[in-house]
């Protein structure tokens, strides 16, 4: 049966994939965006679908509309975005998650917070479950954004607590794909336009730090599992690719697929950049049947294909 489903950041890099999805399974799609970190691009070819429709709107506000699901994406979430309008960026994790649950609570929606690793900060566990409390600094540079989603974690936890609202929490880890940003700040999108444009590749610390690379598609599918999953599975759940890369290790694979004579640059790490960053994904296998599958040569090769044609469209 067709649900009426509300994306907040829709029109962001995983929401628009979100969107296309539900649109594609028969879903009626409210896409919500203040293209503060989006684009109207990212979902132009959904618009003249009956099932679509996109509405400009900051979350910070009060929405009143009627729904079935909420997933609960808005927020900016690359540094250079989140760190940007600090305040803003914790407002949007802080106002926005209070104002999508009082719209769950209205409507008896159930509501799909999508947190970050980022909560685990500088982790001194490996790999990372959803059991460890974190190594968060909350007056840091990144703190609007750790800080924000663990203060919606607990407005989540706490309307399911007060109000037995159907809450659903992932944390996700690094998601590449189709649709980033190209000036997004992160490594996948950062290497890969340097290495297109002949551009230095910059590489902060000496790139022995780790990153697990989870494809979109994969993403999507965790997402759409969970939302669906038995009432009683809350999380939080971890979503992302347990394999584990140095930074240097995905520059020398992007530098191999992509012929060029650019260098690579070593900067100094920025301040609580995680050293290492790997999901502990058992409870997404045993609670919601879900595991990736696309291998990071596979999607860094669609990943590559998609900057090309935005750089020859620009």
């Amino acid at each position: 049966m067709s649900k009426r489903v509300l994306v907040t950041g829709g029109a962001g890099f995983i929401g628009s994939h979100l969107c296309e999805r539900l649109l594609n399974r028969g879903d009626q799609v409210l896409c919500v965006d203040n293209f503060y970190s989006s684009t109207r691009e990212n979902v132009a070819h959904l618009l003249p679908h009956p099932n679509f429709e996109l509405m400009r709107h900051d979350i910070t506000f009060p929405l009143f509309v009627e729904v079935d699901q909420i997933y609960h994406l808005a927020c900016p979430a690359s540094p250079i975005h989140y760190q940007r309008d600090p305040v803003q960026t914790t407002k949007t994790a802080v106002h926005g998650s209070i104002n999508m649950l009082g719209l769950a609570k209205r409507t008896k929606a159930r509501v799909l917070l999508t947190s970050t690793s980022e909560v685990y900060g500088d982790p001194a566990v490996h790999p990372q479950n959803e059991d460890y409390w974190g190594n968060v600094n909350p007056i840091g540079p990144r703190a609007c954004y750790d800080e924000g989603k663990r203060a919606a974690e607990t407005l989540f936890f706490d309307y399911w607590r007060q109000h037995k609202l159907e809450i659903k929490v992932v944390r996700l880890f690094n998601t590449y794909g189709p649709r980033m940003h190209p000036q997004d700040g992160r490594v996948v999108s950062n290497f890969v336009m340097s290495a297109l444009t002949g551009s230095p590749i910059t590489i902060y610390g000496d790139g022995s730090q780790t990153r697990s690379f989870c494809y979109v598609e994969d993403l999507i599918d965790g997402l759409i599992a969970m939302m669906e999953s038995d009432v009683e599975i809350t999380g939080p759940i971890n979503l992302g690719n347990p394999s584990e890369f140095t930074v240097k290790e995905l520059a020398e694979k992007i530098i191999e697929k992509i012929p060029t004579t650019c260098t690579m640059d070593f900067l100094p790490l920025p301040q609580d950049d995680p050293v290492r960053r790997q999901p502990d994904i058992t409870r997404a296998k045993t609670q919601l049947g879900w595991e990736p599958t696309i291998a990071l040569d596979q999607g860094l090769d669609r990943t590559i294909d998609y900057f090309r044609g935005v750089i020859n469209q620009g």
